[in-house]
């Protein structure tokens, strides 16, 4: 969701209240038992044989996170490119980019330099109808003020949709009730049946495989401005009837109970999970420890959440959230790496608050949107810690989640990640240079220029196909990138051997002796000492050399909860970057690293995680790239110019692409 609109459009909104192709048809509903099969268009989705099928698996890219024009927000930007036209961008054709002339025509095209391999087309379930009748011209709603509005200015008819989607008890726009309300409803029906076709469309039923689209959306919860969004993501052509959205379901829980009642539960083909995304700006409400009316989870409600959320994207265009530097004892971390493309400063912790710091949400109150405050609890490694605490109360670990990366594009434009040639993700709001360079404004901190390109979700997968694929998200057996494509392997067991990174059987091996990434350790024979590690990673082909493996693990215990990072394979080495031409320089890494490594710290009492973290040698950041390629001449650049930002020091200039992978964990006996 674009934070530039969410920030200006609350505070507005707050102040005015302080093989064959399946037709998408219901063909087959009456033949399925069991369940309210009523709620679900139930479809075949058949595919034959892959050609090329790899029973230890492959790792697949792509971006589960893209809005296009049916999106309020990227609407309301100037996107007008539809689910369709995110798919053909997804496999390797170009797409036109707002602004567009008097004719109608894009003013800017973009085109992945490499195709993906999957993609889900994510638009904002709230205002689907709303957001097709204010953009289609002759539209019985298309001249109405909150049309006119949407179409016309960056508020995105604020009082109308920010206050639905900040608010604890949302309600559809006025235009959408009483006279309008069926037309909306069958508009509605249509846009959804758009955004399923589009998907169909988009699948390679063939036996070469090359392209897989998951149908999903976004559910926009956001009360009191802070985030606590969801992509959905169903597993075949079976769907329910309709998205729900933060309207029909204000809570997560209520969400939850009804992909169990629209799908899950139905008997039927439908399968679906839900993945938490960009929790860095959720006012510490994201991995909340209690249930909706305040009761703390027990172990069925811990587990529930665990089977419905198996991943979290840890990366994206909004920043990391994988960690955020400070002070321990707020479950921030002393690990240098946090400080990777964070929205805002530490957080303040007095006395001796450091300059430029972020309040805490459960101090100083503020939106979480807007960044006007933080909480280190939203970060997910202070989740799958405080998930490992929950496990040796409860019995259940809430948090047992996977990692994956996406964009969070709103121009259509999924995997658009090179830091070179980056245009942006939000339409004509930042379709220039200046737009994207733009300082601090409007009284928030997060602006366009703190943003990145976002990153891709990886699966390992037998085969390119949607059973395939979303079974290894569904096991976890995920990781997340940066952007770049590092090809990293995990696996954890207790009898790995010393040598396996010399060994041509490696991943034959892993899976036989070991579990992979995603997975618990079973159960730990009697005698055996500390569990083993093996880290592999392979190089972009057009990325950096590899500069180390990390291994980041944490743990609970009789005395709380703990983390330690540990280095397994290559070193801060002297690689540099020169700024002025963004060359390297130094002594790069390496085209591989691999690692076997044992803990050294284990007890077998406490409950623990470890995922791997692979960091690449340093490169220029987009914002050094798009200076240099203006050829920003400091000594002329005029005071308050966004240029200035080219100057200042403000924004770092390199990035440290990286991977994370999904977790291991160990689970003791209660």
């Amino acid at each position: 969701m674009s934070d530039k609109w969410i920030a200006l459009s609350v505070s507005v909104a707050l102040a005015a209240c302080e093989s064959t192709t399946p037709s998408v048809t219901d063909a087959g509903a009456a033949d399925v038992a069991g369940g309210d099969v009523s709620r679900v268009l139930v479809r075949p989705d058949t595919h034959v044989a892959c050609r090329r099928r790899n029973p230890l698996r492959e790792p697949f890219f792509g971006d589960l996170h893209v809005h296009t024009g049916l999106s309020f927000d990227a609407a309301s930007w100037g996107t007008r490119a539809r689910p369709s036209d995110a798919y053909r961008f997804a496999r390797g054709e170009s797409v036109g980019l707002a602004p567009y002339d008097a004719e109608g025509r894009a003013t800017r095209t973009a085109r992945l330099t490499r195709p993906l391999d999957f993609t889900a087309v994510t638009d904002h379930s709230e205002f689907l109808a709303e957001t097709d009748l204010c953009t289609t011209a002759g539209s019985a709603l298309y001249d109405t003020r909150t049309c006119r509005e949407q179409r016309e200015t960056r508020l995105v008819a604020a009082t109308d949709y920010a206050l639905p989607l900040s608010s604890r008890m949302p309600a559809r726009p006025a235009i959408c009730r009483n006279e309008n309300a069926e037309l909306c409803a069958a508009r509605l029906r249509t846009v959804w049946e758009e955004t399923q076709q589009a998907a169909e469309e988009a699948y390679d039923r063939s036996d070469e495989c090359r392209f897989t689209s998951f149908v999903g959306y976004e559910w926009t919860g956001s009360p009191g401005a802070n985030n606590l969004h969801r992509n959905i993501i169903f597993r075949n052509a079976s769907v329910p009837r309709s998205p729900t959205s933060y309207i029909e379901a204000p809570t997560p829980d209520q969400l939850w109970r009804a992909l169990d009642r629209d799908c899950l539960a139905t008997g039927t083909p439908c399968d679906a999970l839900a993945i938490p995304h960009n929790s860095n700006q959720s006012a510490g409400l994201m991995f909340a420890l209690t249930t909706e009316d305040g009761r703390p989870y027990d172990a069925a409600f811990a587990a529930r959440r665990a089977r419905l959320e198996p991943l979290v994207e840890i990366y994206q265009h909004k920043g990391s959230s994988e960690c955020i530097p400070g002070a321990a004892s707020l479950l921030a971390s002393e690990d240098e790496a946090c400080r990777f493309e964070q929205l805002t400063g530490v957080p303040c912790v007095a006395p001796g608050n450091p300059v430029g710091c972020t309040p805490l949400c459960s101090v100083a109150g503020g939106f979480g949107l807007a960044g006007a405050c933080i909480e280190p609890a939203d970060f997910v490694r202070p989740a799958l810690r405080r998930g490992l605490a929950e496990y040796l109360r409860i019995g259940a670990d809430p948090f047992h989640l996977g990692f994956i990366a996406s964009t969070d594009t709103h121009n259509a434009t999924p995997g658009l990640v090179e830091e070179d040639s980056w245009p942006g993700h939000a339409a004509r709001g930042d379709d220039t240079a200046e737009g994207r360079l733009t300082p601090e404004g409007m009284g928030r901190p997060i602006t366009i220029r703190l943003n990145s390109p976002g990153g891709l979700a990886v699966l390992w997968a037998e085969e390119n196909t949607r059973d395939s694929l979303f079974g290894a998200m569904r096991r976890r057996e995920a990781y997340a990138t940066s952007g770049t494509r590092v090809v990293v392997r995990f696996f954890g067991g207790w009898s790995l051997p010393e040598g396996l990174c010399d060994a041509r059987d490696l991943a034959e091996q892993g899976y036989a002796l070991g579990v992979p990434m995603g997975s618990d350790l079973p159960a730990r024979p009697g005698g055996s000492g500390a569990p083993a590690f093996v880290v592999s990673a392979l190089r972009d082909a057009m990325g950096s050399p590899l500069q180390r493996i990390e291994i980041v693990k944490g743990w609970a215990d009789a005395s709380g909860t703990h983390e330690r990072v540990y280095r397994v394979d290559g070193e801060a080495s002297g690689a540099t970057v020169d700024p002025a031409t963004c060359a390297a320089r130094g002594t790069p890494g390496a085209a591989t690293r691999c690692g076997v490594w044992r803990d050294p710290d284990f007890d077998p009492a406490a409950a623990a995680f470890w995922y791997a973290r692979v960091l690449e040698d340093p490169t220029c950041r987009w914002s050094r790239r798009l200076c240099n390629e203006l050829r920003v001449d400091c000594a002329r650049v005029p005071r308050g110019s966004p240029l200035v930002a080219c100057c200042d020091g403000s924004l770092p200039d390199t990035v440290q692409e990286r991977a994370w992978t999904s977790p291991i964990w160990y689970l003791p006996p209660r």
